[in-house]
């Protein structure tokens, strides 16, 4: 059966599949335009989209949420992946891609929280007209 075939004979692999294409194209537009879908591996996976900056990205459009074991399957594959974090990326459901969700364990959030704060330390000591031009790009676009 073709790759078409199958999905249309599964509606939540199409779904899901619909959900990773339209993050993904989000994601090249907005952060990184060398995002991409990952061949899935089997055991050794390393996340369904490369490219969200220092993530493995694991996404999900389900019906039911069950964020404990879509975090327990992103940390995984980002050991796998090299990455130093892993996230949920869940869709909204009724809504476009801006409204998911991105989700982490608070331990990998805490990690992810000291490594900005320590680049931005380190921005705003060595270059603070650069920090300066930096932090009000960003709080402007909050």
């Amino acid at each position: 059966m073709t790759r078409l075939g199958a999905q249309l004979s599964n509606p939540s692999k199409a779904k899901g599949t619909a959900w990773e294409s339209a993050w993904t194209a989000y994601i090249r537009e907005h952060h990184n335009p060398e995002a991409h879908r990952n061949v899935q591996t089997g055991a050794k996976d390393i996340g369904d989209v490369s490219g969200y900056y220092l993530h493995a990205a694991e996404l999900k459009a389900e019906r039911t949420i069950t964020l404990s074991d879509y975090i327990a399957q992103a940390n995984r594959e980002a050991i796998n992946a090299g990455q130093p974090y892993g996230c949920a990326v869940v869709k909204r459901r009724m809504k476009g891609v801006a409204d998911g969700y991105v989700v982490r364990d608070v331990a990998t959030d805490v990690r992810l929280m000291n490594r900005l704060k320590d680049a931005e330390e380190i921005l705003r000591a060595i270059a603070p007209t650069v920090y300066e031009d930096f932090d009000q790009r960003h709080m402007e676009a909050a």
